[in-house]
Protein backbone atom coordinates (compact mmCIF):
# COMPACT_ATOMS: atom_id res chain seq x y z
CA UNK A 1 0.00 0.00 0.00
CA UNK A 2 1.55 3.46 -0.83
CA UNK A 3 1.78 5.93 1.91
CA UNK A 4 1.52 9.02 0.43
CA UNK A 5 -1.86 10.81 1.26
CA UNK A 6 -4.66 10.09 -1.18
CA UNK A 7 -4.89 13.47 -2.17
CA UNK A 8 -1.32 13.62 -3.75
CA UNK A 9 -2.12 10.64 -4.98
CA UNK A 10 -4.42 11.68 -7.29
CA UNK A 11 -2.56 14.43 -7.89
CA UNK A 12 -0.07 12.79 -9.27
CA UNK A 13 -2.31 10.47 -11.39
CA UNK A 14 -4.19 13.24 -13.41
CA UNK A 15 -1.22 16.06 -13.69
CA UNK A 16 0.26 14.39 -17.01
CA UNK A 17 -3.43 15.46 -18.38
CA UNK A 18 -3.02 18.95 -16.62
CA UNK A 19 0.55 19.16 -18.25
CA UNK A 20 -0.95 18.16 -21.92
CA UNK A 21 -4.20 20.27 -21.53
CA UNK A 22 -1.99 23.33 -20.60
CA UNK A 23 0.40 21.97 -23.88
CA UNK A 24 -2.89 22.49 -25.85
CA UNK A 25 -3.47 25.78 -24.90
CA UNK A 26 -0.20 27.38 -25.49
CA UNK A 27 -0.19 26.18 -29.23
CA UNK A 28 -3.34 28.04 -29.88
CA UNK A 29 -6.53 26.57 -31.58
CA UNK A 30 -6.74 24.05 -34.65
CA UNK A 31 -8.62 24.66 -37.97
CA UNK A 32 -10.39 21.92 -39.73
CA UNK A 33 -10.18 22.56 -43.49
CA UNK A 34 -12.40 20.16 -45.53
CA UNK A 35 -11.62 20.77 -49.18
CA UNK A 36 -12.08 18.99 -52.59
CA UNK A 37 -9.28 16.20 -53.80
CA UNK A 38 -7.27 18.03 -55.89
CA UNK A 39 -6.44 21.46 -53.59
CA UNK A 40 -4.57 19.19 -51.74
CA UNK A 41 -0.78 21.22 -52.60
CA UNK A 42 -2.53 24.51 -52.68
CA UNK A 43 -3.70 24.95 -49.19
CA UNK A 44 -0.18 22.82 -48.30
CA UNK A 45 1.32 26.32 -49.30
CA UNK A 46 -1.70 28.42 -48.38
CA UNK A 47 -1.50 27.00 -44.49
CA UNK A 48 2.12 28.30 -43.31
CA UNK A 49 1.80 31.52 -45.23
CA UNK A 50 -1.67 32.03 -43.16
CA UNK A 51 -0.41 31.00 -39.66
CA UNK A 52 2.94 33.46 -40.36
CA UNK A 53 0.75 36.37 -40.80
CA UNK A 54 -1.47 35.36 -38.08
CA UNK A 55 1.06 35.06 -35.54
CA UNK A 56 2.57 38.22 -36.84
CA UNK A 57 -0.67 40.25 -36.29
CA UNK A 58 -2.43 38.39 -33.22
CA UNK A 59 0.76 36.84 -31.65
CA UNK A 60 -1.13 33.39 -31.19
CA UNK A 61 0.04 30.46 -33.10
CA UNK A 62 -2.91 28.40 -34.82
CA UNK A 63 -2.96 24.64 -36.66
CA UNK A 64 -4.68 23.71 -39.45
CA UNK A 65 -5.48 20.10 -40.33
CA UNK A 66 -6.64 19.50 -44.20
CA UNK A 67 -9.13 16.84 -45.43
CA UNK A 68 -9.55 16.00 -49.06
CA UNK A 69 -11.73 13.81 -50.87
CA UNK A 70 -14.47 13.97 -53.49
CA UNK A 71 -16.32 17.23 -52.95
CA UNK A 72 -19.95 15.96 -52.46
CA UNK A 73 -18.68 13.34 -50.50
CA UNK A 74 -16.65 15.66 -48.38
CA UNK A 75 -19.84 17.99 -47.87
CA UNK A 76 -21.69 15.01 -47.18
CA UNK A 77 -19.09 14.08 -44.45
CA UNK A 78 -19.72 17.75 -42.66
CA UNK A 79 -23.49 17.33 -42.87
CA UNK A 80 -22.93 13.58 -41.06
CA UNK A 81 -21.16 15.65 -38.54
CA UNK A 82 -17.69 16.19 -39.50
CA UNK A 83 -16.26 18.81 -37.36
CA UNK A 84 -15.06 21.90 -40.89
CA UNK A 85 -14.31 25.23 -39.12
CA UNK A 86 -14.17 26.23 -43.05
CA UNK A 87 -14.71 24.33 -46.29
CA UNK A 88 -12.88 25.39 -49.30
CA UNK A 89 -14.75 23.61 -52.23
CA UNK A 90 -14.74 23.80 -56.28
CA UNK A 91 -18.65 24.50 -56.60
CA UNK A 92 -21.60 25.98 -54.81
CA UNK A 93 -23.46 23.51 -54.38
CA UNK A 94 -22.03 21.60 -52.25
CA UNK A 95 -21.74 24.63 -49.91
CA UNK A 96 -25.38 25.39 -50.52
CA UNK A 97 -26.22 21.58 -49.37
CA UNK A 98 -24.46 22.38 -46.10
CA UNK A 99 -26.60 25.20 -45.56
CA UNK A 100 -29.96 23.66 -46.78
CA UNK A 101 -29.67 20.10 -45.54
CA UNK A 102 -27.49 20.78 -42.98
CA UNK A 103 -28.74 23.36 -41.26
CA UNK A 104 -24.93 24.43 -40.19
CA UNK A 105 -24.67 27.82 -42.26
CA UNK A 106 -26.73 30.49 -43.68
CA UNK A 107 -28.39 30.20 -47.01
CA UNK A 108 -26.79 33.51 -47.91
CA UNK A 109 -23.14 32.04 -47.14
CA UNK A 110 -21.64 33.09 -50.42
CA UNK A 111 -22.96 36.90 -49.67
CA UNK A 112 -20.17 36.63 -46.61
CA UNK A 113 -17.31 37.89 -48.94
CA UNK A 114 -15.98 39.10 -52.65
CA UNK A 115 -16.56 37.60 -55.70
CA UNK A 116 -18.99 35.23 -54.55
CA UNK A 117 -17.42 33.84 -51.51
CA UNK A 118 -14.94 32.40 -54.48
CA UNK A 119 -10.99 33.79 -54.35
CA UNK A 120 -10.41 31.26 -57.25
CA UNK A 121 -11.03 29.98 -60.63
CA UNK A 122 -10.19 27.28 -62.61
CA UNK A 123 -11.37 26.30 -66.03
CA UNK A 124 -11.82 22.31 -67.20
CA UNK A 125 -9.43 21.27 -69.99
CA UNK A 126 -8.49 17.99 -71.83
CA UNK A 127 -5.56 16.71 -71.10
CA UNK A 128 -3.98 14.14 -73.85
CA UNK A 129 -1.13 12.18 -74.59
CA UNK A 130 2.07 13.25 -75.87
CA UNK A 131 1.80 14.16 -79.49
CA UNK A 132 -2.18 13.53 -79.22
CA UNK A 133 -2.29 10.45 -81.56
CA UNK A 134 -6.20 10.51 -81.38
CA UNK A 135 -5.80 14.60 -82.65
CA UNK A 136 -8.24 15.80 -79.84
CA UNK A 137 -8.97 19.15 -79.95
CA UNK A 138 -12.86 19.73 -78.89
CA UNK A 139 -14.86 18.30 -76.78
CA UNK A 140 -16.97 16.41 -79.37
CA UNK A 141 -13.46 14.58 -80.17
CA UNK A 142 -14.42 12.99 -77.09
CA UNK A 143 -17.54 11.53 -78.39
CA UNK A 144 -16.18 9.54 -80.86
CA UNK A 145 -15.63 5.61 -81.44
CA UNK A 146 -12.57 4.19 -80.46
CA UNK A 147 -11.60 7.29 -77.90
CA UNK A 148 -11.32 6.67 -74.56
CA UNK A 149 -11.90 9.23 -71.63
CA UNK A 150 -11.35 9.60 -67.86
CA UNK A 151 -13.87 11.37 -65.87
CA UNK A 152 -14.32 11.29 -62.14
CA UNK A 153 -18.02 10.29 -61.08
CA UNK A 154 -20.31 13.29 -61.45
CA UNK A 155 -22.44 11.99 -58.53
CA UNK A 156 -20.05 12.68 -56.09
CA UNK A 157 -16.93 14.59 -57.69
CA UNK A 158 -17.15 18.36 -58.48
CA UNK A 159 -14.35 17.57 -61.13
CA UNK A 160 -16.90 15.25 -62.72
CA UNK A 161 -19.51 17.27 -62.71
CA UNK A 162 -17.48 20.35 -64.76
CA UNK A 163 -16.85 18.21 -67.05
CA UNK A 164 -19.90 17.01 -67.49
CA UNK A 165 -21.63 20.66 -67.80
CA UNK A 166 -18.45 21.96 -69.60
CA UNK A 167 -19.37 19.32 -72.83
CA UNK A 168 -22.91 20.35 -72.33
CA UNK A 169 -22.53 23.95 -72.03
CA UNK A 170 -20.13 23.78 -75.04
CA UNK A 171 -22.95 22.19 -77.63
CA UNK A 172 -25.36 25.16 -76.34
CA UNK A 173 -22.68 27.57 -76.81
CA UNK A 174 -21.82 26.11 -80.33
CA UNK A 175 -25.44 26.92 -81.15
CA UNK A 176 -27.21 23.69 -80.35
CA UNK A 177 -29.87 22.42 -78.69
CA UNK A 178 -30.47 20.53 -75.07
CA UNK A 179 -31.43 17.62 -77.12
CA UNK A 180 -28.24 17.90 -79.02
CA UNK A 181 -26.10 18.37 -75.86
CA UNK A 182 -27.44 15.37 -74.09
CA UNK A 183 -26.16 13.30 -77.37
CA UNK A 184 -22.94 14.62 -76.97
CA UNK A 185 -22.58 14.29 -73.31
CA UNK A 186 -24.01 10.57 -73.24
CA UNK A 187 -21.27 9.93 -76.39
CA UNK A 188 -18.42 11.16 -74.51
CA UNK A 189 -19.75 9.21 -70.95
CA UNK A 190 -20.52 6.03 -73.31
CA UNK A 191 -16.67 6.31 -73.52
CA UNK A 192 -15.76 6.76 -69.68
CA UNK A 193 -14.15 2.80 -68.66
CA UNK A 194 -13.89 3.76 -65.03
CA UNK A 195 -15.57 6.67 -62.65
CA UNK A 196 -13.40 7.17 -59.77
CA UNK A 197 -15.00 9.00 -56.70
CA UNK A 198 -12.47 11.82 -57.17
CA UNK A 199 -10.23 14.07 -59.68
CA UNK A 200 -7.03 12.58 -57.93
CA UNK A 201 -8.30 9.43 -58.71
CA UNK A 202 -8.97 9.52 -62.28
CA UNK A 203 -5.67 11.12 -62.67
CA UNK A 204 -4.29 8.19 -61.23
CA UNK A 205 -5.87 5.91 -63.56
CA UNK A 206 -4.81 7.91 -66.24
CA UNK A 207 -1.67 8.94 -65.72
CA UNK A 208 0.03 5.90 -63.40
CA UNK A 209 -2.61 3.44 -64.88
CA UNK A 210 -1.68 4.32 -68.42
CA UNK A 211 -5.86 4.05 -69.28
CA UNK A 212 -7.32 6.08 -71.49
CA UNK A 213 -6.80 8.77 -74.38
CA UNK A 214 -7.93 11.71 -72.53
CA UNK A 215 -8.53 12.82 -69.46
CA UNK A 216 -11.06 15.91 -68.41
CA UNK A 217 -9.68 17.77 -65.52
CA UNK A 218 -8.96 21.61 -64.03
CA UNK A 219 -6.65 23.75 -65.90
CA UNK A 220 -5.20 23.99 -62.05
CA UNK A 221 -4.07 20.11 -61.90
CA UNK A 222 -1.97 19.74 -65.11
CA UNK A 223 1.19 21.48 -63.87
CA UNK A 224 1.15 18.70 -60.67
CA UNK A 225 0.33 15.92 -63.19
CA UNK A 226 3.34 17.00 -65.34
CA UNK A 227 5.59 16.90 -62.09
CA UNK A 228 4.47 13.95 -60.84
CA UNK A 229 4.28 11.72 -63.84
CA UNK A 230 6.72 13.78 -66.35
CA UNK A 231 6.25 15.40 -69.08
CA UNK A 232 4.16 12.65 -71.15
CA UNK A 233 0.71 14.99 -71.62
CA UNK A 234 -0.42 17.83 -73.80
CA UNK A 235 -3.07 19.99 -72.43
CA UNK A 236 -6.02 20.77 -75.16
CA UNK A 237 -7.97 24.01 -74.39
CA UNK A 238 -11.52 23.48 -76.02
CA UNK A 239 -13.27 26.27 -78.46
CA UNK A 240 -15.29 26.64 -74.90
CA UNK A 241 -15.36 25.56 -71.65
CA UNK A 242 -16.97 25.89 -68.19
CA UNK A 243 -15.86 28.80 -65.86
CA UNK A 244 -14.85 27.03 -62.50
CA UNK A 245 -15.22 28.58 -59.26
CA UNK A 246 -13.98 27.43 -56.12
CA UNK A 247 -16.00 28.80 -53.07
CA UNK A 248 -15.71 28.93 -49.84
CA UNK A 249 -17.13 29.49 -46.03
CA UNK A 250 -17.16 28.91 -42.46
CA UNK A 251 -18.91 26.75 -40.74
CA UNK A 252 -20.78 29.12 -38.41
CA UNK A 253 -22.28 26.08 -36.21
CA UNK A 254 -18.44 24.35 -35.73
CA UNK A 255 -16.63 27.63 -35.17
CA UNK A 256 -18.78 29.20 -32.93
CA UNK A 257 -18.96 26.06 -30.76
CA UNK A 258 -15.43 26.14 -30.85
CA UNK A 259 -14.99 29.62 -30.58
CA UNK A 260 -12.47 29.50 -33.88
CA UNK A 261 -14.85 32.07 -35.70
CA UNK A 262 -12.24 34.78 -35.31
CA UNK A 263 -9.33 32.70 -36.60
CA UNK A 264 -11.39 30.78 -39.50
CA UNK A 265 -13.14 34.28 -41.18
CA UNK A 266 -8.78 35.40 -41.44
CA UNK A 267 -7.79 32.29 -42.88
CA UNK A 268 -10.60 32.55 -45.48
CA UNK A 269 -10.54 36.16 -46.43
CA UNK A 270 -6.27 35.79 -46.65
CA UNK A 271 -7.25 34.00 -49.52
CA UNK A 272 -8.23 37.20 -51.54
CA UNK A 273 -4.83 38.76 -49.83
CA UNK A 274 -2.03 39.56 -52.40
CA UNK A 275 0.03 36.88 -50.72
CA UNK A 276 -2.19 34.32 -51.31
CA UNK A 277 -3.35 34.98 -54.51
CA UNK A 278 0.47 34.63 -55.84
CA UNK A 279 0.34 31.37 -54.02
CA UNK A 280 -3.09 30.54 -55.96
CA UNK A 281 -1.42 31.72 -59.36
CA UNK A 282 1.78 29.22 -58.76
CA UNK A 283 -0.60 26.51 -58.42
CA UNK A 284 -2.52 27.30 -61.52
CA UNK A 285 -5.67 28.71 -60.10
CA UNK A 286 -6.56 31.76 -61.89
CA UNK A 287 -6.08 34.91 -59.15
CA UNK A 288 -8.95 37.05 -58.77
CA UNK A 289 -6.80 39.96 -58.69
CA UNK A 290 -6.73 41.70 -61.84
CA UNK A 291 -3.41 43.07 -61.38
CA UNK A 292 -1.93 39.44 -60.35
CA UNK A 293 -4.28 37.50 -63.51
CA UNK A 294 -2.52 39.86 -66.08
CA UNK A 295 0.74 39.12 -63.99
CA UNK A 296 0.25 35.43 -65.02
CA UNK A 297 -0.88 35.95 -68.40
CA UNK A 298 1.00 33.56 -69.97
CA UNK A 299 0.23 30.32 -67.62
CA UNK A 300 -3.26 31.44 -68.47
CA UNK A 301 -4.27 31.23 -71.82
CA UNK A 302 -7.45 33.26 -72.81
CA UNK A 303 -10.48 30.80 -73.30
CA UNK A 304 -13.85 31.46 -74.13
CA UNK A 305 -15.98 30.17 -71.16
CA UNK A 306 -19.22 30.45 -69.38
CA UNK A 307 -20.60 30.46 -66.16
CA UNK A 308 -22.86 27.52 -64.69
CA UNK A 309 -25.67 30.14 -64.13
CA UNK A 310 -25.81 31.40 -68.13
CA UNK A 311 -26.17 27.72 -69.28
CA UNK A 312 -27.58 26.19 -66.53
CA UNK A 313 -29.72 28.51 -64.62
CA UNK A 314 -27.16 28.35 -61.37
CA UNK A 315 -25.91 24.73 -59.74
CA UNK A 316 -29.25 24.23 -57.39
CA UNK A 317 -30.91 24.00 -61.05
CA UNK A 318 -28.49 22.25 -62.76
CA UNK A 319 -27.92 19.96 -59.53
CA UNK A 320 -31.86 18.93 -59.16
CA UNK A 321 -32.12 18.40 -63.63
CA UNK A 322 -29.10 16.63 -63.57
CA UNK A 323 -27.15 15.01 -60.95
CA UNK A 324 -29.82 14.24 -58.53
CA UNK A 325 -30.88 10.45 -58.01
CA UNK A 326 -33.49 9.84 -61.16
CA UNK A 327 -31.75 12.91 -63.11
CA UNK A 328 -30.35 13.36 -66.34
CA UNK A 329 -27.38 12.08 -65.56
CA UNK A 330 -28.46 8.80 -64.24
CA UNK A 331 -30.40 8.49 -67.56
CA UNK A 332 -27.32 8.77 -69.11
CA UNK A 333 -25.86 5.82 -67.15
CA UNK A 334 -28.55 3.88 -67.51
CA UNK A 335 -28.50 4.11 -71.30
CA UNK A 336 -24.75 2.76 -71.14
CA UNK A 337 -26.25 -0.52 -70.45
Amino acid sequence: MSLLPSSLRRALIVSPLLLAAGWATAAGPTLLNVSYDVAREFYKEINPAFQKQWKQASGEDVTINQSHGGSSKQARAVIDGLEADVVTMNQSSDIDAIATRGKLIPEDWAKRLPNNAAPTTSVTVILVRKGNPKKIADWPDLAKPGVSVVIPNPKVTGNGRYSYVAAWGSAIKAGGTPAQARELVQKIFANVPVFDGGGRAATTTFAQRNIGDALATFESEVNLIKAEFGDNFDVVYPKSTILAENPVSVIDTVVDKKGTRKQAEAYLKFLWSDEAQEIAAKHQLRPRSPALLAKYAKDFPKVNTFTIDEIFGGWSKAQKEHFDDGGIYDQILAARK
